[in-house]
């Protein structure tokens, strides 16, 4: 695989994070090189290839491939549900216009395989609730989301038309320790932890009944890899895909918290993020993606739990 030079755009995110340490371990320090339009301050980005740029400017997009020629491109920048929703201009710049400018720089370089992410974020209040199916309706009622939706529609009409290799899941909501949340309407079941840990208490933006799938840090990243690493034959479609781990509400999260930390309280407040939880599935169906390439994810609740904590706890001692 050290033939292969990769590209993250937005890569010190959350997700970019620990993708770009993966990818790293997989192909090398050197031909793994990270983006972001910020010059990130840990000294984890000055182990391998940094570049700073905005991906709005589509002449430094052009001329980032062209110095490094890439042969894959994971492109990760993009402003989440509730970032954008304060912003939707810029939601709407960042999330289309960044999209529209990596293909087109993709197919003038002949890049072999772009990764780009969906979201929960397009499915919308006429949309099954339970067991989310991978075709159902879908009716998205934020930026975030509509420009998710669009953006799957893209993917799908550049690989059918262009012949680009796209592959997209639909993630979750996403837990992790190495990184901060990224203004997300899931990010909750981050901070939640740190509170535990810090202050033994937590205020939930969130109803103790909002059931919203979730997925941990290392299967986000697995499910990653396992569809960019798949035969481009098993990859059947071209939108994204459902991707699921488990669902919880904040009551059963800070129930599970207390078997670690039995003082552990939270409480709750109104928040506009609920009406954008309101709107998601409760629970997603992932079969294609089980079936067709093989994912499967490795932890449950109760495992990710545990290993939050664990890995958390050492940053509070």
């Amino acid at each position: 695989m050290s033939s292969e030079k990769i590209l993250i755009i937005g890569a010190c995110g959350q997700v970019g994070t620990e993708l770009t340490e993966a990818l790293r371990s997989i192909y090398g320090i050197n031909n793994v090189i990270a983006s972001d339009i910020k010059q990130p301050n840990s000294p984890f980005w000055k182990e391998g290839p940094f570049e700073q740029m905005d991906v709005l400017e589509q002449q430094k997009v052009k001329d980032l491939l062209n110095k490094h020629k890439p042969t894959q491109i994971y492109h990760l920048a993009a402003l989440l549900s509730a970032s954008a929703e304060k912003n939707p201009s810029l939601g709407w710049r960042l999330n289309m216009d960044g999209l529209f400018y990596v293909f087109d720089a993709a197919l003038t370089m002949g890049v072999k395989r772009v990764f780009w992410p969906s979201s929960i974020a397009v499915f919308g209040p006429h949309t099954p609730r339970e067991n989310t199916p991978q075709h159902c309706t879908m009716d998205p009622n934020t930026v975030y989301g509509i420009t998710k939706q669009t953006g799957e529609r893209l993917c799908e009409y550049y690989q059918k038309h262009f012949g680009l290799d796209v592959r997209s899941i639909r993630y979750p909501g996403l837990i992790g320790y190495k990184a901060d949340a990224g203004g997300g309407t899931t990010d909750y079941a981050v901070e939640i932890f740190h509170e535990a840990l810090k202050h033994g208490k937590y205020e939930c933006y969130l109803s103790e009944n909002t059931s919203l799938p979730m997925l941990y840090m290392p299967d986000a990243i697995k499910a990653t890899l396992d569809i960019t690493h798949a035969p481009a034959e098993k990859v059947l479609i071209r939108s994204s895909y459902n991707i699921a781990g488990f669902s919880f509400t904040p009551a059963i999260l800070a129930e599970k918290i207390r078997k670690h930390i039995p003082s552990f309280e939270i409480t709750y407040r109104k928040d506009p993020r609920q009406a954008f939880a309101d709107s998601w599935p409760k629970s997603i169906s992932d079969t294609e993606a089980r079936t067709q390439w093989g994912w499967k994810n490795d932890y449950d609740l109760d495992a990710m739990v545990e290993d939050m904590l664990k890995n958390l706890k050492p940053r509070y001692a």
